[in-house]
């Protein structure tokens, strides 16, 4: 009976602390950050979801960046010409690399990537066009805020001593147009893949929300 009321303890505590974590996620998701009065549209990116995750969708060519040149994995069968998006998301490198589907993820992967015990990567995928929906949304940014946003996005991303970005040499991809890359950082509960795109929002000075661990904080400005 004693054991039975101190693992009922530890699990009334547990229960609360989820609880907290997402009051405060939900609370702090639904504070605005605004944009910045910027007039010029000069660079259209986006922001795509699977209902999860949430990556940052950068034009693969223009004036200040090339985006080939540095994140260079799309299969040699495609035609590059072909493509004008690269969408850039951040994450857990236990949930990338080792958690193909949500049946397979392992506790130890949930467990690391909870207290960021885990590594980090980023994942690029090419896209021939995006599509507006519910789950892809356009902002068009000026040239200086895209400045910024290309800064953010190259400091996720780990350097070799040559300064080169470093790819993941790895079966696991989704389709011949995705990659994985070494990254900086740790993921958390408290700073989570949606965590960094909203601090990339940021960074380009668009509408962000304060804090947010979820994708649904971020689409709810858009």
């Amino acid at each position: 009976m004693k054991y039975l009321k101190l693992l009922l303890k530890i699990l009334a505590w547990f229960i609360g602390i989820v609880l907290f974590y997402l009051l405060v996620a939900f609370i702090l998701s639904r504070i605005p950050v605004s944009a910045e009065k910027e007039m010029a549209e000069d660079v259209d990116i986006y922001i795509l979801t699977n209902g999860i995750h949430t990556d940052i969708v950068v034009p693969i060519i223009t004036e200040q960046r090339n985006w080939f040149e540095s994140v260079n994995h799309l299969n040699p069968k495609f035609n590059k010409a072909e493509f004008k998006y690269l969408a850039l998301g951040w994450g857990d490198k236990g949930f990338y690399l080792n958690t193909p589907t949500w049946a397979e993820l392992k506790a130890s992967t949930a467990l690391k990537a909870v207290v960021g015990l885990s590594g980090t990567a980023m994942h690029a995928t090419y896209y021939r066009d995006m599509t507006e929906s519910e789950t892809c949304k356009k902002i068009s940014i000026s040239e200086g805020q895209y400045a910024r946003l290309i800064d953010f996005i190259d400091q996720s991303f780990q350097n070799d001593s040559k300064g080169n970005v470093m790819l993941i040499d790895t079966d696991v991809a989704h389709n011949d147009r995705d990659g994985f890359y070494e990254a900086t950082g740790r993921y958390s509960i408290l700073y989570t893949c949606n965590t960094w795109a909203n601090q990339a929002l940021k960074a380009g000075g668009q509408r962000a929300c304060l804090w947010t661990a979820f994708q649904e904080g971020i689409f709810l400005k858009y």
